[in-house]
């Protein structure tokens, strides 16, 4: 009977190992480099309406960059599971775009907490709108 309880409590805490890893490496967000080159160039500032909007290799380019770096947060198809914000209810136009932007270069953090890391710096403004792009794809009123 001891024994059971060992292995028990052995298998409880293998468990719990395996789920506190699996749920720390959610948090732990590495972008991936998108390959942009295709787009055309829109120079060094950060525009506040999307240049690429309607744009087929933009949309391509948004659909591949969206899979490896926010739908791990945002869900597959931009359809949230509801920890992060549902994206296909994201405003069009460009008002819709400027939010979009603010948070994709800036990220977003309450009372300390990160809840989105910045992305700006480290994947550029093509991608930002490509992906902006591929969302517009997705959008529901």
């Amino acid at each position: 009977m001891q024994m059971g309880r060992f292995a028990l409590l052995g298998a409880g805490i293998i468990l719990a190992a395996a789920t506190a890893t699996a749920l720390q490496a959610h948090g732990d967000v590495t972008p991936q480099p998108v390959d942009t080159s295709a787009l055309p160039e829109i120079g060094a500032d950060w525009l506040e309406k999307n240049p690429y909007s309607g744009n087929g290799k933009a949309i391509e380019i948004g659909q591949s960059a969206y899979g490896q770096n926010c739908a791990r947060c945002h869900g597959l198809d931009a359809e949230s599971g509801g920890i992060a914000p549902d994206l296909r209810y994201l405003e069009l136009g460009e008002s819709g775009d400027q939010w979009f932007m603010q948070r994709f270069r800036h990220g977003s953090s309450h009372d300390g907490k990160v809840y989105m890391p910045p992305f700006g710096d480290v994947l550029g403004q093509k991608t930002g709108w490509a992906i902006r792009s591929w969302l517009e794809t997705k959008h529901e009123g």
